[in-house]
């Protein structure tokens, strides 16, 4: 019986303008993750940002159309920088990520 290497690869990134431990950074995540083929999506809940900035509802694999998947997938150098991008700018429930940052310094979440 020979042994097998096993294959190791990273599938998943976090992109967050909040500490990892803060009590409302899960709600301002975003997820670089892999789609196979060396293509990424930029992730928010149920939704992948477009090359173009906006966000669409993630469609089912059987609904993608090659179009739609060259609009959101990209190579992943790509993908965290459009990440980064996208990160200072997400809201939730009508708070920005300078309130949230504001909010968990006045709990003493952030030095």
């Amino acid at each position: 019986m020979s042994s097998t290497e096993p294959h190791v690869q990273a599938t998943r990134y976090t992109v967050n303008c909040l500490p990892e431990d803060g009590i409302d950074s899960h709600v301002f995540e975003i997820t670089v993750e892999y789609r196979g083929g060396d293509r990424w999506a930029v992730k928010r809940h149920s939704q992948c940002l477009a090359a173009d900035g906006t966000w669409d509802y993630e469609m089912r694999p059987s609904e993608r159309e090659d179009e739609w998947l060259d609009e959101h997938r990209f190579d992943l150098e790509t993908a965290l920088k459009l990440a980064k991008e996208a990160a200072p700018k997400i809201t939730v429930n009508g708070f920005t990520v300078a309130d949230a940052l504001r909010m968990a310094q006045q709990r003493k979440e952030i030095p």
